[in-house]
Parts: C-alpha cells; sequence; structure tokens
C-alpha cells in the first residue's frame, strides 16, 4: 500500500466573493513528483499556498502523514516542508553563501553556530542548485533565473522531505530548465515527495508521476499523464488543439487556437 504524505480534502479559497480554489481534493503519495497544471489564473499557486499552510484563510482539511497540517508546530513544518514560491523576491543584499545558509534555521538550536552537517548540507544544495559559482554574489545583483536556483537551494538545504515548488523552472534557460526537473525528479524518492506548479506540458509530462488538471479553481482532470493530458481535457481548458508525441520523450505542442472555446471561457467569467 502506498503511504500518503499529503492528503487534502474539500479545499476552498474565497477572495473578494470570488472562488479562487474550489472544492479540491487532492492527494501525493510518497515517491511521488505531483503536477498541478491549468492556465493562467485557474488556481494553482493559491492550492499550493494552502496545501502547505501559508494561506490561513483556505477552507477544508489537509493532513501530512495522516496528521491535520493545523496541529502540526510551526518547528515541525519547518522540517518537514520546503517552500519554492514563485518569482522570488529577496530585499536584502546578503550573499548567496548566507541566503542558502538560512534554510537550516530549523536545525538550529536558538542561539547556536552552524554545525558540520549545516554547512555539508548548504554545500549540497549549492553544489545540486548549479550554485556554487554564485556563492560570492548578493542575491540583489543575480538574474530572476539566477535567484530562482538559489531559492531553490535555500529550500532543499533545509532537507525537507516534503516539497511545494510554485512554477520552479519559469525563469529558468533549457539546460536548467533540465537540471531543475531531474532535480525534483530525484529528490521524490522514497519517502519523501514534491508537489509543483507547472506551465510547461511536454516537462510535466516527462518527469511527473501523476497530474491534477485545474481551471477556474477546480480539479477538472487528474491522474496518469496520458489520463490528463488528452486532447479533449486540453481543448476544453486552453482552448487549443496540440500536436503530440509519446516516443522516448513526451512532446506537446499547441497547434490551433479554438477561438470559440476562450470565447466561451471568457463568456463564463464575466457571468460569475
Amino acid at each position: 500500500m502506498m503511504q500518503m504524505r499529503l492528503e487534502a480534502d474539500s479545499i476552498s479559497v474565497h477572495r473578494a466573493n470570488r472562488a479562487l480554489v474550489d472544492n479540491v481534493t487532492l492527494q501525493v503519495a510518497a515517491g511521488e513528483l505531483v503536477g498541478l497544471i491549468g492556465p493562467n489564473g485557474a488556481g494553482k499557486s493559491t492550492l499550493l499556498s494552502a496545501l502547505a499552510g501559508i494561506d490561513r484563510k483556505a477552507s477544508g482539511t489537509v493532513t501530512i502523514d495522516g496528521h491535520p497540517l493545523q496541529g502540526i508546530s510551526a518547528t515541525e513544518r519547518a522540517l518537514q516542508l520546503g517552500w519554492v514560491e514563485q518569482s522570488g523576491t529577496v530585499h536584502w543584499p546578503v550573499t548567496v553563501e548566507r541566503l542558502v545558509m538560512l534554510g537550516r534555521i530549523p536545525h538550529l538550536p536558538v542561539w547556536c553556530r552552524a554545525g558540520a552537517a549545516d554547512l555539508q548540507a548548504v554545500e549540497n544544495a549549492l553544489d545540486i542548485c548549479d550554485c556554487q559559482s554564485l556563492r560570492k554574489q548578493q542575491v540583489t545583483t543575480l538574474s530572476g533565473g539566477e535567484r530562482a536556483r538559489v531559492l531553490l537551494a535555500r529550500a532543499l538545504a533545509a532537507e525537507p522531505t516534503l516539497l511545494f515548488a510554485d512554477e520552479p523552472i519559469s525563469n529558468l534557460d533549457l539546460g536548467h530548465q533540465l537540471q531543475t526537473m531531474q532535480l525534483l525528479r530525484g529528490f521524490a524518492q522514497d519517502k519523501r515527495a514534491a508537489i509543483v506548479v507547472m506551465h510547461d506540458l511536454s516537462l510535466a509530462a516527462r518527469y511527473c508521476d501523476r497530474l491534477y488538471l485545474m481551471h477556474e479553481g477546480r480539479i477538472v482532470s487528474s491522474g496518469s499523464v496520458a489520463e490528463v493530458l488528452s486532447p479533449q481535457n486540453l481543448a476544453d481548458v486552453y482552448g487549443v488543439s496540440v500536436i503530440s508525441g509519446c516516443e522516448s520523450v513526451p512532446w506537446i505542442v499547441p497547434d490551433q487556437l479554438l477561438r470559440k472555446n476562450i470565447s466561451a471561457a471568457q463568456d463564463a467569467r464575466k457571468s460569475i
């Protein structure tokens, strides 16, 4: 039987009388890399923050390893849960090395210096995120893609067992996109698991175990890559027809814009 690391039931988030997330239920098992996909405004990032316990106004229940998220102490959350936000901003001119070291704070007793294990965890995170050459630079001088890699390194330095990543490849070049997806795939092994928000459907198909497709705050399809990324689902949700292939490396390319579908979706949103 698969060990469920995260189970969410009836998750809803409302803002200004609008449902950004509407009655979502999902699961993430140990060893899984689960992708949240869907068009802009579908509710993916809002759902991810609710699952991680960051959005305190969300309703519904989230359990981690069978324990209600609300009952887990802040310290234990920091030790177990890793968070990588979308387009993370750093407002102070610290070095990359110092910022990544901040990921070790949950492991350090009050007023204690970092020990050998902490230093090694930082070195490992810098290595796997290709940030060694950046370690002495100030974070505020980095490009968007470099900063994204550093923030992922900070999350991994904490050695979490459940990782939440919001569009971690959106600012990366092609090489670092592949590197990051391989890293996430490698992370989600044994008891560890990850849930990631993505827009690149080809990379989602290549690396994720299962997908949840969101549209207008709801899960409209979930399951295997083949089940979720069907031509009909993509036409209904994205308003496009696609050309795809499932050889050794899956690929999905938008083909034609189905304007009728998009107009219908726009009309539906106006009626809310």
